[in-house]
């Protein structure tokens, strides 16, 4: 009892209790709507797209905490370095659709060789996740990434998400609307700071990164639709 209560003042397992907590309950939660098997994938797919933040901030030496799960939000990883430079920012954003799209092509694959429905809807499940998470609006990862390029590209974002909610009306789609508002309204007003001070060669590794993951995406997507529904 000693060594597990030195270990949780520590906090070293206080992060891995509170990830996996959070994970069951997620999981518990979802099982009520989808199932329990296609709860568990969802959480995993989700898991997979944070461990793609968390490498990435471990790798730029960044202080993180472990990720946190909240059903039907999803879940976030907590960088205590909040003064990062753009650059930084834009690549541990990007980080997670990259690996998390990566966790989707794996179903992707394993459905093709397998043929199970089951693992048609975990592809196109990750697949939409990750490109969701890649409209152009802070909080999501894609306006943490444009950023870099120009925060007028959170205009953009906005109809964006509106079209989303009209095609899936949802209660965290509402709420990622209000916490970009004001930059949104900034940006409109030209109200913005200045424009961060990025490499040129920088600035187009992102510019073509970002194009490319989104489009991979959607292909993708539209792909594992079309099989979903012929099948």
């Amino acid at each position: 009892m000693k060594a597990l209560l030195a270990l949780l003042a520590l906090g070293k397992l206080g992060k891995v209790l509170t990830t996996a907590g959070t994970m069951l309950l997620s999981v518990a939660v979802y099982a009520t709507t989808y199932g329990w098997r296609f709860a568990v994938g969802l959480v995993a797919l989700i898991f997979v797209h944070e461990m793609g933040h968390f490498m990435a901030a471990r790798g730029r030496g960044l202080a993180v905490g472990a990720p946190v799960f909240i059903p039907f939000v999803g879940a976030w990883i907590s960088l205590k370095d909040s003064h990062m430079d753009a650059e930084t920012e834009a690549h541990v954003a990007m980080a997670g659709p990259v690996v998390g799209t990566a966790g989707a092509f794996a179903c992707y694959l394993w459905a093709i060789e397998t043929r199970e429905p089951f693992w048609w809807a975990m592809a196109y499940t990750g697949f939409l996740i990750n490109l969701f998470n890649l409209i152009p609006l802070k909080p999501l990862d894609g306006g943490r990434v444009v950023g870099v390029l120009s925060p007028k590209m959170w205009l953009i974002g906005m109809p964006l998400l509106g079209a989303v909610f009209l095609w899936r009306p949802s209660p965290l789609i509402l709420l990622v609307a209000l916490m970009a508002a004001p930059e949104v309204i900034a940006a409109w007003r030209g109200t913005l700071p200045a424009r961060p001070v990025v490499a040129p060669d920088v600035r187009l590794r992102f510019a073509v990164g970002y194009a490319a993951l989104v489009a991979v995406l959607a292909v993708l997507a539209l792909d594992v639709h079309e099989r979903m529904h012929a099948a």
